[in-house]
């Protein structure tokens, strides 16, 4: 089926999802940057933990607020419109990070790189819910997701060579620099939705989607598992070469290969979940085994990343990776199965923004948790007690997951 044009020739779902993966991909590079450069950045400007932490956490200030908004703006004036802008500013805000020279400057640049990946989510579960057929919307979720998921994992192993040779600026500069080249195919694409007998045809009202008790208990049981992601990606440089005693090289290396592995159990899973639900399984148990298998294995891995030797820390940090990495898809296959084509666009706007503010909270909470105990341990503890908490999201407050009928809820 045909379900986009690039001006000349048709272009499959495949090119579409690919395009939308790369851009993921782009993403979470961009967003991660910060972490990389940590160790040298932080020297290099004087920085305290706890004013790392506060800037790790700005990005997700303004990456929140706008999150809502660029929802609706996704649904009013097109996705593919909305996200091709928020890459041009995100490109720009991650090249003008390299000339920062204090923390008031790297703020800024953090705020304005939030604001344009405030696109990202909401764009992209809206374009797949419109143009993939639902039978392979794991598999869409799955690929997209290796793509985020593999950007930490290129981002660290690249970053950290660039900053081991050059310093730390070239890394923004350099990445800045190429994520512009990703606008260049993407606006010669136009969507052309796949056609749809759905049951929640009828686009529902704003406030009709907020009374949904499926979205808050997604959106919390995503906060849970974001706050472990960010806690993990944003400090788990530093705690390797400071507190571990890690090469730069070393923490570049093993960063890398945990982030992999997280990619590929995304994609396999992704594959694995639409399997096994085209094949009658049920939907429930399919996707929130997944999600508590990740929050329950996940309590044990912060436990031990803090507590145990080198070698127990490498083997629980790979095995909250396989865990993060089965869980991905489902965030946003769940809420387009859920919300349907006209409505997934505000839906996930709404759940990522909610989800999204562990990244308000981990940075900036780990950072001063640092400071005030003189080490991680407190951290760790903290995110496992989180992660237990959103396994009841997943478990007793999420309902069964199928298509919400919007006419039958208006009628």
């Amino acid at each position: 089926m045909t379900v986009a044009t690039t001006g000349r020739a048709p272009a499959s779902q495949t090119r579409v999802v690919a395009l939308i993966t790369i851009a993921m991909f782009i993403n979470y590079i961009d967003r991660g940057n910060l972490a990389t450069a940590g160790p040298k950045l932080q020297e290099d400007l004087g920085l305290t933990n706890t004013q790392f932490g506060l800037l790790a956490s700005a990005f997700y200030y303004s990456y929140v607020l706008a999150m809502i908004p660029v929802g609706w703006l996704a649904e009013r004036f097109g996705a593919h419109r909305v996200l091709l802008a928020g890459v041009a500013i995100w490109s720009l805000a991650t090249f003008l990070t390299g000339f920062s020279t204090s923390f008031a400057m790297l703020l800024v640049f953090r705020l304005l790189l939030g604001i344009g990946e405030s696109a990202s989510f909401p764009c992209s579960s809206k374009i797949l819910a419109q143009v993939v057929d639902a039978g392979r919307l794991g598999v869409a979720n799955g690929v997209m997701s290796f793509g985020y998921l593999l950007g930490p994992a290129i981002g660290t192993l690249a970053g950290g060579i660039l900053m081991a040779e050059y310093g730390w600026r070239p890394i923004f500069f350099v990445f800045g620099a190429l994520s512009l080249v990703w606008l260049l195919p993407w606006s010669r694409v136009i969507i052309a939705p796949r056609a749809t007998s759905d049951v929640s045809a009828d686009e529902p009202a704003f406030p009709q989607i907020l009374r949904q008790r499926a979205l808050w208990g997604v959106a919390l049981g995503l906060f849970s598992g974001n706050y472990g992601l960010y806690f993990i990606l944003t400090w788990l440089p530093i705690y390797l070469v400071k507190e571990r005693g890690f090469s730069i090289y070393d923490m570049a290396v093993m960063g890398a290969l945990a982030y992999l592995t997280n990619a590929v159990c995304a994609l396999a899973m992704g594959w694995i979940t639409d399997r096994w639900v085209r094949a009658g399984r049920n939907a429930d148990i399919v996707y929130k085994g997944v999600m508590a298998a990740f929050h329950i294995g996940g309590i044990a891995c912060m436990l031990v990343m803090a507590y145990g030797d080198v070698l127990e820390l490498t083997i629980a940090l790979f095995i909250f990776n396989v865990l993060l990495g089965a869980a991905s898809p489902g965030y946003y296959t769940i809420a387009q199965i859920m919300a349907g084509p006209q409505a997934t666009g505000r839906w996930v706007g709404v759940q990522n923004a909610i989800g999204n503010t562990a990244g308000l909270i981990a940075p900036m909470l780990t950072g001063i948790i640092v400071d005030q105990m003189g080490g991680f341990n407190g951290a760790f503890t903290f995110a496992g007690i989180v992660l237990a908490a959103g396994c009841v999201c997943w478990l007793w407050i999420v309902p069964r997951i199928a298509p919400v009928s919007w006419r039958a809820q208006k009628a």
